[in-house]
């Protein structure tokens, strides 16, 4: 760990590599849909450089490549120092052709090209394939990505939302055929959604040293204290988006659910303002207290949330034991609350290892 002594910025190794990551980073997915978005992309970009980030994420499939076109255009106006950043793109799909989505080397190849262009970058740092393909060989996929890498198009590559056992046998085929291997994955992971990262990834952590660059981490906004009474304000994200959220709301708030959740987010709230924080910065400085995490993606939707939420670096600098068990009997959604890893296994499911550091 490292940390920026001006902006107080904390940098971890993606997974197993040199490439430093800003502990916060940076994606655009929420300002990806419309040309009024990029006014808020570009000075969200230029706060987050002053405060130290130098991750950042987009995708092909973000409205079909303008997240990449918004991304690209504000780092050019911003005169942003190539060397400086760390990009990120995702290739999965991008239009309807029926070669214009998944993980074929012919996709693979022309999405990089393309999402480059958009960029208007020649290279970038890191690129994912953005979800599995199990029609696509995994061989020819592996191979594409290497090729990618050894083509002076990107530097590294991951996975996102990859099983374990999937990434397993991606590394295993690379190490085999001398390729390239896929040094990170970018899964959602947050207070509610857990299981994923602490418990299926744990091989992944202590053999292979993977890195994660994750998303979501405030649960789509469940975490933020804007739905602790249960109910969906008017303008709020869940009721501008009533349809493509409707999953995600029913995963915490369905009958059988709600009042458990509902206890759960207020008695995060009760904590956070006992330390005089946010509950959204008592569940970022959660994620960054888990040392499997390489870097936490955050999105904003207006210029003062980037300050907002990089406040979470503070609480992240005070955590411990104690608060850690105390937010855990809050959650009490341990994936292994029988079971305290710290004591025989350290390098596999770190949930609190940042306090060595303290």
């Amino acid at each position: 760990m490292e940390v920026n002594k001006a902006t107080k910025m904390v940098y971890r190794y993606l997974g197993n590599s040199g490439l430093k990551v800003s502990a916060l980073s940076f994606g655009n997915w929420l300002n990806s849909d419309a040309e009024e978005n990029y006014e808020v992309t570009r000075d969200s970009i230029k706060r987050c450089l002053e405060l130290g980030i130098n991750f950042y994420d987009t995708a092909e499939i973000y409205n079909r490549g303008s997240a990449e076109s918004l991304m690209g255009r504000a780092f050019k106006e911003l005169n942003v120092r190539r060397e400086d950043i760390v990009v990120s793109t995702k290739l999965w799909r991008v239009g309807d052709g029926v070669n214009d989505m998944f993980l074929s080397r012919k996709h693979l190849v022309e999405g990089m090209n393309n999402s480059l262009k958009r960029l208007q970058l020649d290279y970038v740092d890191v690129v994912f394939c953005h979800r599995p393909d199990y029609d696509t060989p995994l061989e020819e996929t592996c191979r594409a990505m290497s090729y990618l890498i050894d083509s002076g198009k990107s530097f590294y590559w991951g996975t996102s939302m990859w099983t374990a056992d999937r990434i397993t046998k991606a590394v295993e085929i690379c190490e085999r055929l001398n390729l390239h291997k896929p040094i990170t994955e970018q899964p959602s992971y947050s207070m509610v959604r857990r299981d994923l990262v602490e418990k299926e990834y744990r091989r992944l952590f202590s053999e292979y040293k993977y890195g994660t660059t994750i998303w979501s981490p405030l649960a789509g906004g469940i975490l933020t204290g804007k739905y602790n009474e249960g109910i969906i304000p008017e303008g709020s994200r869940y009721d501008k988006h009533k349809d493509f959220l409707k999953d995600t709301w029913n995963a915490h708030f369905s009958e059988d659910k709600k009042e458990k959740t509902i206890k759960m987010l207020q008695g995060l709230a009760e904590i956070a303002k006992e330390l005089g924080y946010t509950q959204s910065q008592l569940s970022l400085a959660w994620c960054l207290a888990n040392q499997d995490i390489s870097t936490v993606i955050l999105g904003f939707t207006r210029l003062e949330q980037v300050d907002e939420n990089i406040k979470a670096l503070e609480l992240y600098e005070k955590w411990t034991d104690e608060l850690e068990n105390k937010v855990n009997e809050v959650l009490g959604n341990n994936p292994e609350a029988d079971m305290d890893w710290r004591k025989w296994a350290p390098q596999a499911g770190r949930r609190t290892q940042a306090l060595i550091h303290h």
